[in-house]
């Protein structure tokens, strides 16, 4: 059926698969904070320039980042 792969080239395989779901479901939550919150995000951060709301939204991003990590690593 399925040829037998190096134990290597599979670490390798669910490496990356395992990053790229992390990846996803990142962007995803702060997609869904950044349209849970009154105002947009990328708004305030580039075009205003408010630190405030940047480093919210960078704690919110490792905060997710955690949980993931927790998630996937189990």
């Amino acid at each position: 059926m399925f040829p037998v792969l190096p134990n290597e080239v599979r670490a390798f395989i669910f490496t990356v698969v395992y990053a790229l779901l992390g990846m996803i479901l990142l962007y995803g939550g702060y997609r869904t904070f950044d349209w849970l919150t009154p105002t947009d995000l990328q708004k305030k951060i580039f075009d205003e320039g408010n630190v405030a709301v940047g480093v919210l939204a960078g704690s919110f991003v490792i905060g997710l980042a955690l949980v993931i990590l927790g998630a996937i690593r189990v």
